[in-house]
């Protein structure tokens, strides 16, 4: 059976709530009860959906804040009768809000449309797109109350749709008429500004998340209860997807698309043909498209471009995982070779880290088997051109056709000095001959030093003058 086409928006449910009914929003882990007397931090700001009626002793609430009651909801003061199972006078304080962060992706759930938990185990996402991404349609549960620090290095969260207390807000004007209400400023505070688009990604080869810019606060959030560190992983080298906060054990693969690739429908592909198969039970992949960075000469980023990143991993350990990662990714691959281009997919490269190896492969194989051949044919002749002039250098082997200079030889066997050398040296600071009385008659200078091999002839001196 085929499984039928997947809705293209996503739908990302907030899960924590600010309701009086729920245990955990309370510092005693429970309901306050009839004798209790409730406390609201004067300096909080606070949205308190109330489901229920409640009898209590007393109530201390916020300077700024709002309670909204359901239908028969309501408070009554306490008449002092037996109430069994409840403290009498024990304060009971409502628990902060302050630190539920929209980038913390604890704290969203991938639902269906009517808001169901999506129990898909095959299909997981990259941690920048368990936040809602710029093209999802975001819920917050009917009848409950929230508060959201929605602090951000984006100026605007751009959203598909909004639903609040069952009403879905889909168009920018709808979205402008809620922010001007009361509720707005209480339930989401921060330096970000969400924005409603009403549109869903254009582009049938997907769209890219667009939560690059928070992805150090997603991480952070992510990481806070393991002190901020990954855990470390069980291959020797793992992989680091794109947009996921630590590396894996498993295997990417990147492709390069056409305008015919169609994101939606290669996923429902690789479902339906090799993640449903028995064999590939406990496998769970994550597809989308992401910016890669493109840099220069390996270091310095230049621009980035759009790919395809597949990412595969296994719920267990061991041999066998990590041959089924293998396994899997290696049937893709050979898929994409006999049906990529009918699929939009023009190359593609996969990268495997498992428990006991680490490969690489690019689908072009032909041209990584003519690469290696080349650089290995070099390296040969490099070797036989090296045997050769050792051979002709140790005097085994002539070569009278082939002149090599011995530049070494001219440094160890110096030649010997011109002849006429040894009578001395020019100076150009001293190239000035004296004056002769007779051309036939010898200076004193020549004569004191005719028998010397060295001397030089002084400017200063002058043959004319006598001696006194």
């Amino acid at each position: 059976l085929l499984l039928p086409a997947a809705a293209t928006a996503v739908y990302k449910q907030w899960i924590p709530n600010t309701n009086f009914e729920t245990a955990s929003n309370w510092d005693k882990g429970r309901v306050p009860c009839a004798s209790n007397v409730v406390r609201f931090e004067e300096n909080k700001v606070v949205s308190v959906f109330v489901r229920s009626p409640h009898t209590l002793t007393d109530m201390y609430l916020p300077l700024n804040g709002e309670l909204v009651l359901a239908a028969g909801a309501g408070f009554a003061a306490f008449d002092g009768s037996w109430d069994p199972g409840c403290d009498s006078g024990e304060t009971v304080r409502f628990a902060d809000a302050e630190h539920h962060a929209w980038f913390d992706p604890t704290l969203w759930q991938t639902v269906s449309p009517s808001g169901e938990l999506e129990s898909s185990r095959r299909i997981f996402s990259v941690d920048e797109e368990c936040v809602p991404c710029r093209y999802d349609d975001v819920i917050f549960q009917p009848e409950t109350s929230f508060r959201v620090n929605v602090d951000s290095s984006q100026q605007v969260i751009r959203l598909r749709s909004v639903s609040l207390m069952g009403q879905e807000l889909s168009s920018p004007e709808a979205w402008a008429r809620y922010l001007r209400g009361p509720s707005a400023a209480l339930q989401f505070h921060g330096n970000g500004t969400l924005q409603v688009t009403g549109s869903g990604c254009p582009d049938k080869s997907g769209c890219a998340c667009g939560n690059a810019l928070d992805g150090h606060r997603i991480c952070a959030a992510l990481l806070r209860a393991s002190g901020g560190q990954c855990p470390a992983p069980a291959c020797r080298s793992p992989l680091q997807p794109l947009g996921h906060c630590c590396p894996v054990c498993g295997a990417t693969i990147n492709l390069d698309f056409t305008p015919d690739f169609d994101l939606q429908k290669y996923q429902n592909r690789l479902v339906q043909a090799l993640l449903s198969q028995p064999k590939y039970t406990g496998m769970q992949m994550a597809i989308s498209k992401v910016q890669k960075e493109q840099t220069f000469l390996g270091a310095i980023p230049r621009s980035s471009t759009p790919v395809i990143q597949i990412v595969l991993i296994h719920d267990g350990a061991g041999v066998q995982t990590s041959s089924t990662v293998e396994q899997l990714a290696a049937d893709i691959m050979e898929d994409i070779a006999q049906h990529g281009e009918a699929l939009g997919i023009s190359s593609s490269k996969m990268e495997v880290a498992t428990g006991n190896t680490f490969s690489e492969q690019v689908e072009n194989h032909a041209l990584s088997r003519i690469t290696m051949g080349t650089v290995l044919g070099l390296l040969f002749g490099l070797l036989f051109l090296g045997g050769i002039f050792f051979l002709h250098r140790k005097g085994k082997l002539r070569l009278p056709a082939l002149h090599l200079p011995q530049l070494w030889d001219r440094v160890e066997d110096p030649a010997p000095p011109a002849p006429g050398s040894d009578k001395g040296f020019d100076n150009p600071m001293f190239d000035v001959e004296p004056p002769r009385a007779d051309p036939g008659e010898e200076t004193p200078q020549e004569m004191a030093h005719r028998d010397h091999p060295v001397f030089y002839l002084n400017p200063l001196y002058d043959a004319n003058e006598t001696e006194t």
